[in-house]
């Protein structure tokens, strides 16, 4: 009995009459652990020829994908892992749409069609939005298992009703279904599958039996040969060996994983050997341990049991990790490399070697601007890689920054981060809740108004301001804010009056920084690193 999944892959793409292929497409066969936690993925996109820029989006959602798909967390079903990924995906392309000309017209910015296959254990997934199409061939037709999100005007003029990057939101369709070995499937962007018929994809397949990438090159030629002038892009998907039917279904695995035991030193626990414990708070628990197969130390951490019914609280938890693995950058903690299956639910990060800002703060409570700038900048590059890919950090403070013995600094704990595109599966946790610790919390948080980039300048201010003074802004005043009243009582303490020696640009550059109205504040992190370098007159 089968005990393998075997698949043959086929893909082929040909640009239209202008210059860029606006089509993309690709496809993940992983090996070992990965095949069977994550399964075999396949996507692909078309840009829209109205946009200059709509390559960048069909190249930007199906890497994004591949890459973050794999990335999430085993406790996530592939349903959720995949619609968090897209949704992801879509807030960065919406928000790159926002910033050009399609924030007038949507058919001019970051917009593309999309549709994935997954194929884990025995249960193919589909996820689509668009016009691209995916069909099941039979004996003698094609199945067409996508529906196109086109509105038809005319006979002759028609627009896409639903697409990547468009709005804030994103209706993704969904379905699942048990797979049979044997079976083929066809991935097509509209260039290419306008010139097709059944007779031709059933023919391709048996003439290039053992070179699908042949068999879809014919395809794409031709479809082109009979009128086409757009991008043409396919896929195909053949269903060599599947695993036995009573193996392990992955939908009778719950969603969360098991909660872990309490964890003690010397404890060997999901491949890892447990040193000592490292903190202990009502959220979680931290291990410092030693991963058995490379010798890595690494930091464990274990939910809370007090809140394992809580499913909004373990949704959080194992996002940390994948946020962390979303981001490259030395400022930002990494999550584990490594993989191997997984029975408990627990994050795995990095490990590292230093002390916190706050204990540096302890240690140098009179520092020189210097030292702190060096300091704020390294941290200002940690937040702006979060930026990059529409994330807020949202609990900035010197308790969440570490500083290695070499010097580097790295932002950590990513558990309140926020990430444009998944609103809508906690669409008012940021602004109900208030994330971080207040004093550090922009004053918009605390007036249910939600934060933006600005309000983690607010925080990175005050933390430079404490660095060089050791007290708050405001005081205690800015933590008290609770209507547009006590916002407009709020007064900036001079630096100068805890630190006559600095100079006196330095509290303009802070003071705007501060600023109880964010719209009043330096736009951008960077412009705030400029001015601490560079006063102006």
């Amino acid at each position: 009995m089968s005990t393998k999944l075997r698949v043959s892959l086929g893909q082929a793409s040909l640009a239209g009459e202008h210059d860029t292929n606006q089509d993309f497409h690709g496809a993940v066969l992983p090996r070992g652990h990965q095949l069977a936690s994550k399964g075999i993925a396949l996507a692909i996109a078309d840009g829209i020829s109205s946009s200059a820029v709509s390559q960048v989006a069909s190249q930007t959602a199906v890497h994004s994908f591949l890459e973050d798909y794999y990335a999430t967390s085993e406790a996530w079903s592939v349903r959720r892992a995949a619609e968090r990924v897209l949704s992801a995906t879509n807030g960065w392309l919406h928000s790159q749409t926002m910033s050009c000309e399609g924030r007038f017209e949507k058919d001019r910015g970051y917009v593309c069609t999309f549709s994935a296959l997954i194929l884990k254990g025995r249960d193919l997934h589909l996820l689509h939005v668009g016009d691209s199409r995916i069909y099941r061939l039979h004996p003698q037709a094609l199945e067409q298992l996508t529906e196109d999100h086109r509105v038809r005007l005319s006979a002759a003029e028609s627009y896409l009703g639903r697409a990547l990057g468009t709005g804030p939101r994103l209706e993704i369709d969904y379905r699942s279904w048990e797979a049979e070995a044997g079976e083929i499937y066809l991935l097509a962007t509209d260039g290419a599958y306008a010139g097709l018929d059944a007779d031709d994809v059933h023919q391709a397949p048996q003439q290039h039996a053992h070179d699908l990438d042949a068999a879809a090159t014919h395809l794409v030629k031709l479809s082109r040969s009979r009128g086409g002038n757009d991008d043409a892009t396919l896929q195909l998907l053949r269903i060599d060996e599947l695993p036995a039917s009573d193996a392990p279904h992955p939908q009778l695995r719950r969603e969360g994983l098991s909660l872990p035991p309490a964890l003690a030193p010397r404890m060997v626990f999901e491949g890892f050997t447990i040193l000592r414990e490292m903190q202990v708070s009502a959220r979680s628990h931290l291990h410092l341990a030693v991963d058995d197969s490379s010798g890595q130390q690494v930091v464990i951490k274990t939910p809370s049991v007090d809140l394992a019914q809580d499913p909004d609280y373990l949704d959080r938890f194992v996002l940390e990790e994948w946020v962390a693995r979303r981001i490259d950058s030395p400022h930002v903690i990494k999550a584990w490399a490594g993989e191997r299956p997984r029975s408990h639910l627990f994050v795995a990060m990095e490990y590292i070697d230093g002390q916190t800002l706050a204990q540096w703060r302890v240690d140098n409570p009179q520092p020189a601007l210097d030292s702190v700038r060096a300091l704020i900048e390294q941290l200002a590059q940690g937040l702006q890689a979060l930026h990059r890919r529409e994330m807020l950090h949202q609990d900035l403070r010197p308790e969440n920054v570490m500083i290695d013995h070499h010097g580097m600094v790295k932002l950590i704990d990513l558990a309140n981060a926020h990430v444009a595109g998944l609103a809508e599966y906690h669409p008012d946790a940021h602004i109900l809740a208030v994330p971080g610790t207040l004093q550090y919390t922009a004053p918009e948080y605390l007036l249910g108004e939600g934060g933006s980039q600005r309000s983690e300048l607010f925080a990175l201010a005050a933390i430079t301001y404490q660095l060089l003074s050791g007290q708050l802004p405001y005081g205690l005043d800015a933590a008290r804010v609770r209507s547009p009243a006590d916002l407009a009582r709020l007064r900036y303490i001079p630096l100068r009056h805890h630190r006559p020696d600095l100079p006196a640009w330095l509290d303009a550059v802070l003071a705007r920084a501060l600023h109880p109205h964010p719209a009043k504040r330096q736009e951008v992190i960077s412009e705030f690193i400029h001015d601490l370098k560079a006063p102006g007159p």
